[in-house]
């Protein structure tokens, strides 16, 4: 299941919770239920982690390609600069249709880098906001149970007792 998923169902089992008598705020839960679904959520957390890490290594890869590439492209451009210029009729349009080249080049360079740096920026910042919303819920089921256990929900002397209702 989609962390989010898991989430939105640790927030369900907090809304559908019976009240506490006498209590507006607080409520009731299977402890077992609660602890077991935030394992869950535990457990699936590392491989969206883990995807993070695939997209900045495919990044990385990316980047290495579009270098070499660039450099291929600078190359052929410094060749083929080289080749005009020995060429004594046409040695200054060759410098300039060298330069042209080259110029083309580390722009067609800049614009993977550019196109590449946007696509895991994009991807790093929509698992940012992932990662922002799971830890803020996670953070409103911790305050839930701390609040919980402030009014002796998990108390010891409470599992003795016989429930209120």
């Amino acid at each position: 299941m989609d962390p989010l998923d898991r989430i939105d169902e640790l927030i369900a089992m907090v809304e559908q919770a019976r009240s506490v008598p006498m209590s507006r705020n607080n409520c009731m839960f299977d402890r077992g239920e609660m602890i077991g679904a935030l394992d869950e959520l535990r457990a699936e957390l590392p491989a969206d982690l883990r995807r993070a890490a695939a997209l900045l290594g495919e990044r990385d890869k990316i980047m290495e390609a579009g270098k070499r590439e660039a450099d291929r492209i600078i190359s052929e451009g410094e060749a083929e600069h080289a080749r005009l210029v020995s060429v004594n009729e046409i040695t200054v349009s060759a410098e300039h249709e060298g330069a042209r080249i080259i110029a083309e080049a580390r722009a067609e360079a800049q614009r993977l880098r550019e196109e590449v740096d946007d696509y895991v920026d994009t991807a790093l910042a929509n698992f940012e906001q992932f990662l922002t919303r799971a830890l803020a819920s996670i953070e409103r089921g911790r305050d839930k149970m701390h609040a919980l256990r402030e009014i002796g929900t998990f108390g010891g002397d409470e599992a003795e007792r016989p429930l209120p209702f």
